[in-house]
């Protein structure tokens, strides 16, 4: 348990930033219906941040884990010194073959409109890049505080320039016409900031980096580097179809719906929008990653390693069980709060998130039970799956969004997730045997999907309203955290702050 202890602190400090900076970052997303009335005005945007994610995984070509993975047993400088050349003169090539071929990309993500969103976007990809062996040896020496306040004034930086620029300047223009502020409103609305106080928290976050990134020495280690590289392929093919199963959807979306132009946008925003509740379980999975995937190789050769991942597994279910539950019980909280502010066109859509949600859960089972093929330097089998998938989203979508719009977008999601955590389950098992308690997880996972449906029910059938709506939620979430109290009694009692509340 002092180990599950040392993770949840490790987890506390790592995901506290990222879970605030995605929040933030949610939360400014969040406003697009306060600054756009339409949602079809958002639908660039959500192209460019489609795209971003798979670029993400070209420009660091799996680096980071391998950093904690050779980090182990080679030397640490010669490490952060080759990686981080190796990161650096790959940034600078990616980057200018991307400006190279912007046209085609403009074209690609149906921007003709506004061509400047990908250069800005291939400037966050490139920024943010450079900051990735800096982060992972942060986190990979236990120096949290400096991770958080890197991460953490970064997206301060980005909201507070999305805010003055999307909020305050119309408002300074609208009462005064010819002030000096007038030369920063924009043909699209404002949607351009977004991307460029995403680039500059991206660049000022490499500032708070600079000690890490002034310690690299132009030294590169050939024989290390290609061991790497022998390590790190298969992870680029699993991080590429990561982001298939999650973008493509987002990405492909006008291109497959059988709508007009102007139509395809305007669902494309609001699919944009609404996912982005359903992902609000990420963000936890996240947070526990950016802990996890060290502690993990850390505690490798523990003879007890496989019980504490699996102990590790039981917690990380019913995290995301009551992540889960907040957001499918609480989903008429976010359908009174667009009608509130008289979006009423934001709110079509919101019925799949709890199926979105649910199949994030399994995303991040997933995660948890793929560390049996990079303890086991199988990244080859891992990248399989992350292939099947992916092929699994592609004809899905394709068949599906023609159908049923984003609806087909979201059970394509839901069924790729679901094979990858069963697959992976059963090769892990073979491979890296863990002592999951299957039984119990999959009835914790079924309990949260009943009381879903409970509550769909409920509030269906019986007219009681917003206020009916949220106390019925309350009560179903009070009855599953009494539930896991009783039945985790003994472990939960071993938890410092929370023993004091189980008898």
């Amino acid at each position: 348990m002092s180990q599950i202890k040392k993770l949840a602190g490790q987890t506390l400090w790592y995901g506290l930033p990222t879970i605030l900076s995605r929040f933030l970052g949610y939360l400014m997303n969040f406003t697009l219906p306060l600054f756009f009335a339409m949602p079809d005005k958002t639908a660039d945007l959500t192209q460019v941040y489609a795209a971003i994610p798979f670029l993400n995984v070209l420009f660091t070509y799996g680096l980071e884990t391998a950093y904690f993975r050779f980090s182990q047993d080679k030397d640490k400088g010669d490490l952060y010194n080759t990686l981080s050349v190796s990161l650096i003169c790959s940034t600078i090539a990616f980057t200018l073959t991307l400006f190279l071929f912007k046209n085609t990309l403009v074209q690609v993500f149906n921007v003709e409109q506004f061509p400047q969103y990908v250069t800005w976007m291939i400037l966050i990809i490139a920024a943010d890049a450079i900051g990735t062996i800096p982060f992972a040896r942060l986190r990979q020496e236990n120096r949290p505080k400096k991770y958080a306040f890197a991460r953490l004034a970064g997206i301060f930086l980005n909201v507070l320039i999305v805010l003055f620029f999307v909020a305050i300047v119309p408002a300074l223009v609208k009462n005064n016409p010819g002030s000096f502020f007038n030369r920063f409103i924009t043909s699209d609305g404002g949607i351009i900031y977004y991307l460029i106080g995403n680039f500059c928290g991206s660049v000022f976050t490499l500032l708070v980096l600079y000690s890490e990134i002034r310690s690299i020495k132009f030294r590169f280690n050939r024989k290390l580097f290609a061991e790497v590289m022998r390590y790190t392929y298969p992870l680029v093919i699993v991080g590429l179809g990561g982001m298939i199963n999650d973008m493509l959807s987002r990405l492909i979306y006008q291109h497959v719906v059988d709508l007009p132009e102007q139509e395809a946008k305007y669902e494309l925003g609001i699919f944009g929008n609404i996912y982005r509740i359903a992902v609000l379980i990420t963000i936890m999975i996240q947070a526990f990653r950016m802990a996890a995937e060290p502690f993990f190789f850390n505690r490798a050769k523990d003879a007890d390693a496989p019980k504490t991942y699996a102990r590790i597994m039981k917690f990380f279910v019913i995290a995301c069980c009551f992540m889960f539950l907040f957001i499918a019980l609480f989903i008429d909280v976010f359908k009174w709060f667009f009608m509130a502010i008289h979006r009423e066109n934001w709110v079509d859509g919101l019925g799949i998130v709890p199926l979105l949600a649910l199949g994030n859960i399994f995303l991040g089972i997933y995660y948890n039970l793929s560390i049996w093929y990079k303890l086991t330097n199988k990244n080859l089998q891992g990248a399989l799956i992350t292939i099947a998938g992916a092929i699994i989203t592609i004809i899905l979508n394709i068949l599906l969004i023609p159908l049923w719009h984003y609806t087909g977008a979201a059970i394509a999601t839901f069924c790729c997730y679901l094979f990858m955590m069963v697959i992976s389950y059963t090769q892990g098992q073979k491979n890296y045997p863990v002592p999951y308690a299957r039984k119990k997880l999959l009835a914790y996972i079924a309990t949260v999907v009943i009381l879903y449906i409970i509550h769909l029910g409920l509030t269906r059938f019986i007219s009681g309203g917003i206020i009916f709506s949220v106390v019925t939620g309350f009560l179903l979430l009070g009855f599953f955290a009494w539930l896991i109290s009783n039945t985790e009694a003994k472990e939960l009692r071993k938890i410092p702050y929370i023993n004091r509340f189980i008898k």
